[in-house]
């Protein structure tokens, strides 16, 4: 339904978008997953039409968007900050759109009650914003931005003011409502829990482009470069080797399965802190420097002879200690050199 080819927004000589080639189908949910500054704001103005591209094209289902005004693109778009009219009631909030389509005032009623009873609002329609809590004028933004039926609907970062167990719990509830709905959309994060738990796919973005696209699960299994696969928590990387009878690694010979069709050659072998672990017959040896809770283990930290290493450990060495580094080799991806 959605395609992008080419876009690219530059502010003079800096470049915000460098050659997006994107597509989300009919129902689809797609995330945008990078760190601040890669592009993921201004790809989503640039869709809606608030950004104008210096170059490529927006499509819908064929059309061309160059040149169409951002209110008639039927677009619905939900910020972080929700935006809500602090002079209305919840009912005039999510109402507001529907008024903008010039709607009979009764259809615009009881839509907007719909929509709010969608989002687990119901009852609701009377209370003033300021009487919401940050979770439920996240629901009324979301209402409003579905009251419309939007062909596609775009948001951006739109749990990132919510605490950690409001916004996993709201994430979970977006996408049942998505699916619920058959809703297309796409939703712009830089939080990797919310992104992997929405979407039916992922893109990750770096520096205005996209580095890899694909379902939840193959990206956060095999990333395809080191610079995504240590944003997605892949902290340990280090040299290798592919050969025709196995992976050549610090930690002695790997399976050549590991490889997965790879080529022979010199590689990077990347893996998270807990595809390691502490073991005193560990074939690679180092000296603790700190470490930190996290929440269901500890992240011990490793000036090793190979280069700094991550552990996740159930109980931290003394800073100090000697310690030996094995490897389970089955969660170690091959990455290229």
């Amino acid at each position: 339904m959605l395609e992008l080819a080419g876009i690219r927004v530059q502010y003079g000589a800096a470049v915000a978008l460098d050659g997006i080639d994107l597509t989300v189908a009919d129902r689809e949910v797609v995330c945008v997953l990078g760190p601040s500054g890669s592009g993921k704001s201004t790809l989503l103005r640039a869709i809606a039409g608030l950004e104008r591209p210096t170059a490529g094209t927006v499509r819908w289902d064929g059309g061309d968007l160059t040149g169409v005004a951002p209110h008639r693109r039927h677009f619905g778009l939900m910020f972080q900050d929700h935006a809500l009219f602090p002079h209305r009631d919840v009912l005039g909030n999510v109402a507001f759109g529907l008024r903008m389509q010039r709607r009979p005032a009764d259809a615009v009623d009881a839509e907007a009650r719909v929509a709010l009873a969608r989002v687990g609002l119901a009852g609701f329609e009377t209370r003033r914003v300021r009487e919401l809590s940050g979770g439920e004028q996240q629901r009324v933004a979301l209402a409003r931005a579905l009251a419309p039926d939007p062909r596609l609907l775009m948001l951006d970062e739109p749990l990132g003011s919510l605490d950690r167990e409001l916004r996993e719990r709201l994430a979970a509830e977006l996408r049942t409502l998505f699916v619920a709905l058959g809703v297309t959309a796409l939703f712009v994060t830089h939080d990797q829990d919310e992104a992997f738990a929405l979407a039916d796919r992922v893109v990750i973005m770096r520096a205005g482009r996209i580095e890899q696209a694909g379902p939840p699960q193959e990206v956060w299994q095999r990333p395809a470069t080191e610079r995504t696969a240590r944003f997605l928590g892949f902290a340990n990387v280090f040299n290798g080797a592919v050969r025709d009878d196995g992976v050549t690694s610090p930690w002695g010979p790997l399976p050549r399965a590991i490889a997965d069709g790879a080529a022979p050659g010199e590689v990077r072998l990347a893996a998270r802190p807990d595809a390691l672990r502490l073991a005193a017959d560990g074939p690679v040896r180092g000296r603790v420097v700190g470490s930190t809770f996290r929440r269901d283990h500890f992240l011990v930290r490793i000036d090793s002879e190979i280069g700094p290493l991550e552990v996740a450990a159930d109980a931290p060495p003394a800073v100090g200690a000697a310690v030996g580094i094995a490897l389970d080799p089955a969660a170690v991806v091959v990455l290229p050199a």
